[in-house]
C-alpha cells in the first residue's frame, strides 16, 4: 500500500502492457461505504477518459464488478506534493524554491487545460497538495477528479452545487453560497502557493497559534512585508537577495489568487504567465550566481598557483571571443526582458498594496464547507 485517504487505499501494482512488458501502476481501491461513492467513481472515470494533458495523471482502466470499484492510473514515483512539503514520507527530499515554483507552474498548466482547453470547461473543485502528484524530475500532475464539475455554459456565470472539497482550500463565496466558478479553483491554487512558500499546512498548523487557517496567518505578515517570517525556513532564503525577491513575487501572486472578490482574482492564464516569469527569474539568477562563483574560484586558484594562468591562446580555445559576445548579448536581452517583467510586476504590486491598504486588518474569512 502506498497511500490511504477518505476514498480508500492506493496500491502499487504491475500491468502487462505488451507480452512480457510490465509497467508500474497505481491502483486505487475505493471504499464505497465512504464519502466517495459510485457517483464520484463514475465522474472520475468520465473526466479522465475525456481529458488528456501532460500535467494530468493518466487513467489506464477501471473495474466495476459487484461492490468492487478500482481505478488504475500511471504510477507517480515521487509521491504527492503534500508528502514532500509536510514530511509525511520518511525519506522525502527537501524541495528548493526553484523546484517548488516549477511544481506550481506545472499544476497551473494542468488547471489551464481544464479551464481553457477542455470542452466543456472543467472546474477541478479539489485542488490541494495531496492531489498534486510528482513524476520523475518532480513534474507535477493533477489527480483525483471525483469532485470535478463541468463549468457553466451559455449565459450562465456559475454552477450551483452542493459544497464539496477540503476545508482550508475552499473559496469563501463557494463555501457560503454553493456557487462554483473557475475562480473557485484559483482561490484553492492560492492556498497551494502559500503551502509551497511557507511549508505550513492549510489548517491547524501548531506554529500558527490561534489563527488556525494558513490564509489568516500569512496575509497579515504579507501586509507587513515580513517575508522571512512567512517563508519556509528550509528554503534558507536569508542572505540570498534574489530568493527573497522571488518569494515576494510568489506571495504577491498568492495574495491575488486569494482575493475575497472572486472577480478580482487572476485567470489561470495570468497565473501561468506570472509563474513562468518567476521561474525564469530564479533560473537566470541561479545561472548568473553559479557563473560568478565559478569565475571567482578559478581566479582564487590561479592566485594560489593551483592552476596555470591561461595564455591568450588557451583562453581563446576554452571560450572564443564570438562565444563571449553571444553570451553577453543573450544576457543583455534577458535583462531587457527582465526589466519589462519587473515593470509589469511593479504595477501588480502597486495594485495589490493599494488593495491591502483598503482592506481592514482582518484577512478574508473562510466558511467551513
Amino acid at each position: 500500500m502506498i497511500g490511504r485517504g477518505g476514498f480508500g487505499s492506493v496500491y502499487k501494482g504491475m500491468l502487462e502492457t505488451t507480452p512480457g512488458q510490465l509497467k508500474n501502476v497505481a491502483v486505487k481501491m475505493l471504499d464505497t461505504s465512504g464519502h466517495q461513492g459510485d457517483k464520484e467513481f463514475l465522474v472520475e472515470v468520465l473526466m479522465l477518459s475525456l481529458l488528456r494533458h501532460e500535467h494530468l495523471v493518466t487513467l489506464f482502466g477501471y473495474c466495476a464488478e459487484g461492490d468492487q470499484r478500482l481505478l488504475v492510473y500511471e504510477y507517480m514515483p515521487f509521491g504527492s506534493v503534500e508528502d514532500h512539503i509536510h514530511g509525511y514520507g520518511s525519506e522525502e527530499e527537501v524541495l528548493d524554491l526553484s523546484t517548488r515554483m516549477q511544481i506550481a507552474l506545472g499544476s497551473a498548466k494542468g488547471l489551464a487545460y481544464l479551464h481553457n482547453v477542455a470542452q466543456p470547461p472543467v472546474i477541478y473543485r479539489d485542488l490541494k497538495t495531496a492531489n498534486i502528484l510528482l513524476d520523475h524530475g518532480y513534474k507535477a500532475k493533477l489527480s483525483d477528479f471525483g469532485l470535478a464539475k463541468f463549468g457553466p455554459s451559455g449565459d450562465m456565470s456559475h454552477v450551483s452545487t452542493r459544497v464539496m472539497g477540503t476545508h482550508g482550500y475552499c473559496a469563501p463565496e463557494y463555501a457560503s453560497t454553493g456557487k462554483l466558478t473557475t475562480k473557485s479553483d484559483i482561490y484553492s491554487f492560492g492556498v497551494v502557493m502559500l503551502e509551497l512558500i511557507t511549508g505550513r499546512k492549510p489548517i491547524g498548523d501548531a506554529c500558527m497559534g490561534a489563527k488556525r487557517l494558513l490564509v489568516n496567518w500569512a496575509l497579515p505578515l504579507f501586509r507587513d512585508q515580513e517575508i522571512r517570517k512567512i517563508a519556509d525556513p528550509m528554503l534558507s532564503i536569508q542572505g540570498h537577495h534574489y530568493m527573497e525577491e522571488a518569494v515576494e513575487r510568489a506571495l504577491v501572486l498568492a495574495y491575488m489568487c486569494l482575493r475575497e472578490d472572486a472577480n478580482a482574482r487572476p485567470t489561470v492564464k495570468e497565473v501561468v504567465e506570472a509563474l513562468d516569469n518567476i521561474v525564469r527569474f530564479i533560473e537566470r539568477k541561479k545561472k548568473k550566481k553559479e557563473r560568478n562563483i565559478g569565475y571567482g574560484r578559478r581566479v582564487e586558484l590561479e592566485k594560489k598557483g593551483a592552476v596555470a594562468v591561461s595564455s591568450p591562446k588557451e583562453t581563446t580555445r576554452m571560450l572564443s571571443v564570438n562565444e563571449i559576445e553571444v553570451e553577453v548579448e543573450v544576457e543583455e536581452e534577458e535583462e531587457d526582458l527582465e526589466r519589462e517583467r519587473a515593470v509589469a510586476d511593479a504595477k501588480n504590486w502597486a495594485e495589490t498594496m493599494r488593495a491591502l491598504r483598503r482592506q481592514s486588518n482582518e484577512p478574508p474569512k473562510q466558511t467551513t464547507p
